[in-house]
C-alpha cells in the first residue's frame, strides 16, 4: 500500500506546465531504472525487505534480493508466495551468498543499483563500488542512538519505553537506544527504576509471550558485545546490572546475554560511540538540554536515531530542530516510522542516492523532461 501511495505521489505532483512558452508545453516523466540488488541483514529481514522491495516493485523494477545467511528463510518464503501468486519469473529473484557473490552481483551492467541495510563497513564498500560503477545506492548502516530524560519527564512511562527501547529484540535492532542521558538532579530515581524494571526481565525463547529476551542471533555476535562490556569496565565505567551469566535454565546452550545497565561512562569511550548490538545500556549524566544536544552531535559520527522525554514542548522542540539524527522521537523509546515515512538516517549511518521507503522512489527511478512544440 505504502509502495503504491509512493508511485501516486509521483504523479499527482503534476510537475506538467502547458504554454510555457508560446505553442510548448513542458513536463517530468518518471522511468524504472531496472534491475536492483536489495541485500538484507539478520536481525530484521522482512522489515529490510519492506523498505526497498515494494518500492522496487510499484516502481517498474526488478530485483535481486540477497537476504543474510544468518536467516535466509524470510526472503525465500516471500519468493515462494510471489510465485504463487501469479508473479512473472525473474521480476523478484533470490541469491544466496555473501559479500564476494553481492560485488559480482552489482558489478553486472544489468544492475543498476543497491538498497542496503547493514553494517557500515559493509555498506561502505558498496558505497564506494557503486561511485565506480556510476550506480545509485541507499546504503544504512550503523546506529548509535541516545535518548534524553529531562527533569520533567513521565518517568512512569519513561521506564517502559526504556525496557523496550535498550533491550527490545535484545538490543539487536538500529533504532534501539544505546546511550540513556539523564538531565539534572533525577539520575538517582531514573537508575533505580530502571535496574528494578530491567532485573524483572524474563530470558527465554523469543516467542513464547511471557518472554522479554530471546537470544543472540550468533555466538559470534554475543562474544563481542561481552567484549564491549569487559571493555568499557577497563576504561572505568561500572556495571549497575550485569547480564552476562543470565541464561534461562531450559536453554543452556543459547546465546543469551541479559539486560546489562553500564554507569560511570564518559561520552569519549568508545562504548558511548560505536554500536556494541546487544542489550546493554549507558547511563550518562548530563548538566542540561544543550549539552545533551552538543555529545548527540559531536560526540559519536553515527546519526540513526534520538529521542527525548519531556513535557516541555520547548524543550521538546528545541531538541527535534537542534538534534542532527534521522529519526526523533518525542516521549517515545522507539522513533520508528511508519511505512508511509522515509527511514533514514545521517552523518555516516547514511550514505547514497535515497534513504529507504517512500523516499526510495528517487533511488529506483530517473527523471526524463521533455519538451514539445505542437504549434
Amino acid at each position: 500500500e505504502s509502495a503504491c501511495s509512493a508511485l501516486y505521489g509521483l504523479v499527482r505532483r503534476n510537475e506538467h506546465l502547458d504554454q510555457l512558452a508560446s505553442g510548448i508545453d513542458e513536463y517530468l516523466i518518471w522511468e524504472p531504472l531496472g534491475a536492483f540488488l536489495i541485500i538484507t541483514p539478520g536481525n530484521i529481514p522482512m522489515h529490510a525487505w519492506s523498505s526497498f522491495v515494494p518500492y522496487a516493485l510499484a516502481a517498474g523494477c526488478t530485483v535481486v534480493v540477497s537476504p543474510s545467511s544468518q536467516d535466509p528463510v524470510a526472503a525465500q518464503v516471500i519468493c515462494e508466495v510471489a510465485q504463487e501468486t501469479g508473479f512473472p519469473s525473474g521480476v523478484m529473484n533470490l541469491v544466496y551468498g555473501g559479500r564476494s557473490i553481492n560485488k559480482f552481483i552489482l558489478s553486472q551492467p544489468e544492475i543498476k543499483g543497491v538498497g542496503f541495510i547493514g553494517s557500515n563497513k559493509a555498506g561502505h564498500e558498496l558505497f564506494v563500488l557503486c561511485g565506480q560503477l556510476k550506480k545509485t545506492s541507499s546504503i544504512n548502516g550503523n546506529g548509535k542512538n541516545h535518548l534524553v530524560i529531562m527533569p520533567d519527564a513521565d518517568l512512569d512511562s519513561g521506564v517502559q519505553w526504556l525496557l523496550r527501547a535498550c533491550f527490545g529484540m535484545s538490543g539487536q535492532r538500529c533504532l534501539g537506544v544505546d546511550n540513556v542521558v539523564i538531565v539534572g538532579d533525577i539520575y538517582d530515581e531514573v537508575k533505580e527504576r530502571f535496574v528494578k524494571a530491567a532485573q524483572a526481565m524474563k530470558l527465554g525463547y523469543g516467542l513464547d509471550e511471557d518472554v522479554d529476551l530471546g537470544p543472540l542471533t550468533t555466538s559470534q555476535g554475543r562474544d563481542s558485545v561481552v567484549q564491549w562490556i569487559e571493555n568499557s569496565m577497563s576504561d572505568g565505567a561500572t556495571i549497575v546490572l550485569d547480564g552476562r551469566t543470565n541464561k534461562p535454565e531450559e536453554y543452556p546452550n543459547g546465546y543469551f546475554l541479559g539486560p546489562t545497565i553500564l554507569e560511570n561512562v564518559d561520552v569519549d569511550m568508545p562504548m558511548a560511540k560505536v554500536e556494541a548490538f546487544g542489550p546493554v545500556a549507558a547511563l550518562i549524566r548530563a548538566e542540561s538540554l544543550d549539552q545533551s544536544i552538543e555529545w548527540i552531535n559531536t560526540k559519536t559520527n553515527l546519526g540513526h536515531s534520538a529521542c527525548i522525554m519531556t513535557q516541555s514542548g520547548k524543550n521538546a522542540r528545541k531538541f527535534i530542530r537542534e538534534v542532527n539524527a534521522g529519526n526523533v522521537g518525542v516521549n517515545v523509546g522507539i522513533p520508528q516510522p511508519y511505512a508511509f515515512f522515509p527511514l533514514g538516517s545521517r552523518r555516516e549511518s547514511f550514505v547514497g542516492t535515497a534513504k529507504s521507503r517512500m523516499a526510495s522512489m528517487k533511488l529506483f527511478m530517473d527523471e526524463k523532461t521533455v519538451t514539445a512544440r505542437w504549434v
